[in-house]
């Protein structure tokens, strides 16, 4: 019996494509509140999945969800908690190491490896306006941190290692978490996905904290909570968006949008913390901006591919 998902309609793909750049929005405080909570990179990874994985787990039970949807699902599942264990490791070194700034768009850089792998494995076509805006956008990524990329010393060399490792790691996570959902089929609530990868990154992190001679130590009320909101807000609220929204949308343009994510975080810096901005840092927001508006209001010139070349 076929995997393959039943044909969506453009207010189906409109939906997609809403939750998607929602759970984006989301996304862009993530950084913020790891540089806030006083506790360890990996700590801090473990708290987001193992309180993100047993909430969202909660919440099926009460909902009566469907948990699988068959062997093949449950690997992928498998795959992509390992992948985000790695992904959440080098992220919160590289936050800790070069800022939330230039770690955010060094693991955007993932916008690259889903539209290669969509054009290449998936046979995408890609629209000439999302050809253009994927490069346009980093572009304007990079006039955004353009300070911190002249300020970049030796110090910084293993932040941005770090940073080039999570763009590996998070592309490679969300092609495994689009590929589970496809697997899944409608019947599988998008809750138990998440839930179930986040349970096993939160078991893989706890092996590195101890691998590693960390704590799991909280040392304050406002790390607990910083912690909390990191698991809640960011796990269960932007991650389920996003699991629900993303086998509707083509690689290279899903990876498009989730690059409202470091956009945003210059945003909330400036708005929030009052940060010095130059007038080319400025433009290279306004640029990212339009070049997202430019990639999403093409319309697609591919058909989706069978399942079987996602699974």
């Amino acid at each position: 019996m076929s995997n393959a998902p039943a044909a969506v309609s453009p207010g189906s793909k409109t939906g997609a494509l809403v939750r998607l750049a929602a759970g984006a929005m989301l996304l862009s405080i993530a950084p913020v509140l790891v540089r806030v909570a006083d506790i360890g990179p990996t700590p801090a990874g473990f708290y987001r999945m193992a309180v993100g994985g047993v909430v969202l787990a909660i919440l099926v039970k009460l909902r009566r969800g469907r948990w699988r949807g068959g062997r093949g699902h449950f690997a992928l599942c498998a795959v992509a908690g390992g992948l985000f264990a790695a992904d959440l490791a080098f992220w919160h070194r590289s936050i800790n190491l070069v800022g939330p700034g230039l770690a955010t768009i060094l693991a955007n850089l993932q916008v690259f490896v889903l539209a290669g792998f969509g054009f290449v494995i998936l046979k995408e076509r890609v629209s000439v306006r999302l050809a253009v805006a994927i490069p346009l956008a980093v572009i304007g990524l990079f006039l955004v941190f353009e300070t911190d990329w002249n300020t970049l010393g030796a110090e910084y060399r293993w932040g941005v290692v770090f940073g080039l490792c999570t763009a590996i790691s998070y592309a490679t996570y969300l092609l495994s978490l689009r590929s589970a959902r496809r697997r899944a089929g409608a019947g599988v609530d998008a809750m138990a996905t998440v839930a179930t990868l986040s349970l096993i990154s939160a078991a893989i992190l706890a092996v590195l904290v101890a691998l590693e001679g960390e704590t799991f130590a909280v040392p304050d009320l406002a790390t607990a909570g910083t912690l909390v909101a990191y698991a809640l807000l960011i796990q269960v609220v932007a991650w389920v968006l996003i699991s629900s929204g993303l086998p509707h949308i083509p690689a290279s343009r899903a990876g498009l949008v989730l690059l409202l994510q470091p956009t945003l975080a210059f945003v909330w810096d400036v708005l929030l913390f009052a940060r010095p901005t130059s007038i080319i840092e400025a433009c290279g927001a306004l640029l990212t901006i339009g070049a997202i508006y430019l990639g999403l209001t093409g319309r697609s010139q591919q058909q989706s591919p069978p399942a079987s070349q996602h699974a």
